[in-house]
């Protein structure tokens, strides 16, 4: 995709924009799910973003949907935290799964099966959310203990999947599931109106407050054979020839990070029209506004590198920075807030001026499987020594 056509899409998000803006601190107090921003999404076609043109979609590369999703992150980054987590699915049913091997046969059921995948979000504005936790190890391909029994026509599953965003909200969830007695990974789709489904406790978080990220229970959800979304194995293979994909919730925290820089900017900038010195003059003010420059560049500059070089089979050294990328833009998102709260004084820990909800939302992003902060140094600590 070129830039041209990039642009196009970043700039449907940039009108869309402002009302996602407006309507975020509603999201964060109440909580609610943001249906509205999602309906605007929808209207656009953004829903389809990365659904292949030859299905209806808008065709977007991995690198444009990443640059979208920072964009709406810029406005509310609880919007772009949840539309990565339907954009997920069809990413990894898309674009993805056409650089992953497979027989001729599978490829065949894969191509109709995405199909009727892809129509159900073009022509019904179906959305999916893609809960893969179970709490039980962290890892890409790890932890999976939900179990698809194999009975007539499909799979019975039974087993949860916590921090589940959308769970209130999406049509379909996107899951992993094992059938008993066998290692390999499905990857299915359960519809979140089958007997057996239930969304249970409450989402009552830190940050991140519209997400809905409450737990699913699967208790004898049946499951069709037609909504298995990988063939049996795929899943296993993305993982680890296609590791950039776990770098898409990083532009809900990059973009919530631009949106602190342009609010400190904003509130900085002020004149002082009734005499004395003006914020912008403070010294100390001054400098803490240069470190928030340094910070968030510094950050950018590092994710625009990794999501540049996101393809099948990257080399060790690209890996490498996709997971120094993951853990800098995410530490650096509630490094840039403290310091704007700083730098903006006791106004900012009012509500209205949204510098409390910012630091809140991004101080959950290092927590964020399966590249964890702590993950990700830990990968990085014995790259290079251990298996040089």
């Amino acid at each position: 995709m070129n830039s041209l056509q990039r642009q196009a899409m970043i700039d449907v998000v940039h009108q869309l924009g402002p009302a996602f803006a407006e309507r975020a601190p509603g999201y964060d107090r109440a909580p609610a799910f943001p249906f509205e921003n999602f309906a605007d999404l929808r209207g656009a076609g953004l829903l389809g973003l990365c659904v292949p043109e030859r299905f209806g979609g808008l065709g977007a590369d991995f690198a444009t949907y990443m640059h979208v999703a920072a964009t709406i992150g810029s406005y509310c980054p609880t919007t772009a935290l949840t539309y990565n987590m339907h954009t997920q699915t069809v990413l990894w049913t898309g674009i993805v799964a056409d650089d992953l091997t497979m027989s001729a046969e599978e490829r065949a059921v894969l191509e109709r099966r995405r199909e009727r995948l892809y129509a159900g979000i073009l022509e019904r504005g179906e959305l999916h959310s893609q809960p893969l936790s179970e709490g039980i190890a962290p890892g890409e391909a790890a932890g999976v203990g939900t179990v698809a029994t194999p009975v007539e026509g499909g799979w019975s599953v039974s087993g949860r999947k916590i921090f589940a965003s959308l769970a209130g909200a999406a049509s379909a969830y996107s899951i992993t599931v094992r059938e008993p007695g066998d290692d390999t990974i499905r990857f299915v789709s359960v519809s979140a109106a089958s007997d057996g489904v239930q969304v249970v406790g409450e989402w009552d978080a830190l940050g991140m407050r519209g997400t809905d990220s409450r737990t699913l229970v699967f208790d004898d959800a049946f499951v069709p054979h037609a909504d298995e979304l990988l063939p049996p194995g795929v899943f296993e293979q993305m993982a680890t020839r296609w590791p950039h994909v776990y770098l898409t919730l990083t532009p809900a925290y990059l973009g919530l990070t631009r949106a602190v820089v342009d609010a400190t900017r904003a509130y900085l900038s002020v004149p002082n029209t009734g005499g004395g010195m003006s914020r912008r003059e403070v010294p100390a003010k001054q400098a803490l506004w240069a470190q928030i420059q340094v910070a968030y560049e510094r950050s950018r500059a590092l994710w625009d590198q990794a999501v540049s070089e996101a393809r099948v089979d990257p080399c060790p050294e690209h890996v490498q920075r996709a997971w120094a990328a993951s853990y800098t833009v995410m530490e650096t998102a509630p490094e840039v807030a403290a310091l704007a709260i700083r730098a903006c004084g006791g106004i900012s820990m009012l509500r209205n001026l949204r510098f409390e909800q910012h630091y809140r939302d991004a101080r959950c992003g290092s927590l964020m499987f399966p590249w964890t902060a702590d993950i990700a140094l830990e990968r990085l600590g014995r790259a290079g020594l251990f298996d040089a």
